[in-house]
Formats: structure tokens, sequence, C-alpha cells
């Protein structure tokens, strides 16, 4: 039998929720927005590690004005 480590390069939402620090319902939301880069596997969220972070990349430091 052939066994096929998982890609550490796509992440499931509980590996994202402790690498963003956010809760699951947060990423849920961001994910079906299309806020936050995902696919559905299955019915399954999943993530590319490249595509967070550049994301956190493009996304630090960008405020919204609040006056």
């Amino acid at each position: 039998m052939i066994m096929i480590d998982a890609d550490p390069d796509i992440l499931t939402l509980d590996e994202v929720a402790c690498y963003l620090r956010v809760t699951k319902r947060t990423l849920y939301r961001l994910a079906q927005e299309g806020q936050l880069p995902a696919f559905k596997l299955g019915g399954v969220w999943r993530f590319r590690r490249a595509e967070l972070d550049q994301w956190i990349a493009e996304n630090t430091g960008k405020r919204t004005s609040t006056t």
C-alpha cells in the first residue's frame, strides 16, 4: 500500500485558524465572502499557504478610515 503524506502547502480550516489566530467562524465568513483566498474540496474549505502568505503581505498595514 502506498502512503502519501498530506500536502503541507494545503491547509485545513483548523490549521488556518491557528496560523492566523482567528476563529473558524471568521474564516468561514471571509472565505464565503471571497475576502480570503480559499477553495472548496468535497464541500470542505481548503487554503493554499502561499496564497495566504501573499494575502497577508498585501493586507498588512491597510486600515480603514473612521473619520
